[in-house]
């Protein structure tokens, strides 16, 4: 913070921020709930660690198993197990790894892209009805922020377009 240009309204009591963090807590809830539902058609042995997976795959093709540990906080024995989960049914595929062998980038097959797509267009039409309720500003204050909380997470496994 630098001197006096901080606006006062900007500075919030602890009971602000605990309304903060219980509105966030019941929103990832609520965003779970529609996953949860979307997964219940895709068949048994699909979770919601198999569905973040490929929607970060998607994202930001080439993750490998310790950027999506990174990404998501899975252990990289839990992360490691979610891909070769999505490879063996045939939703990602591994390539070599271009200067180490272990290091082996995932990408997303056919199949993979249409089951991220699936899940996550209930998640859009969620997303969406949010942000038009909070209007134009609404969704510039709101992305600004998701974007501080996700602090340098958004940096990680990113080899092409800008994030957010």
């Amino acid at each position: 913070m630098s001197g006096g240009s901080t606006d006062p309204r900007l500075i919030l009591g602890e009971e602000q921020l605990d309304s903060g963090l219980e509105l966030l807590l019941l929103a990832e809830a609520g965003l779970w709930a529609a996953v949860d539902a979307a997964l219940e058609g895709e068949g048994p042995g699909l979770g919601r660690s198999h569905w973040r997976a490929a929607f970060l795959l998607r994202r930001r093709p080439g993750l490998g198993v310790q950027d999506l540990s990174k990404l998501t906080s899975l252990s990289k024995q839990a992360a490691s197990k979610t891909l070769a989960d999505l490879q063996r049914l045939n939703l990602a595929r591994k390539a070599a790894g271009d200067l180490d062998a272990r290091r082996r980038p995932a990408e997303l097959t056919p199949e993979g892209i249409a089951f991220e797509y699936r899940v996550a267009e209930r998640l859009r039409t969620l997303l969406g009805r949010a942000y038009r309720t909070g209007g134009l500003d609404g969704v510039a204050g709101a992305r600004r922020i998701l974007a501080a909380l996700a602090g340098p997470r958004q940096g990680v496994g990113l080899n092409r377009r800008d994030g957010l």
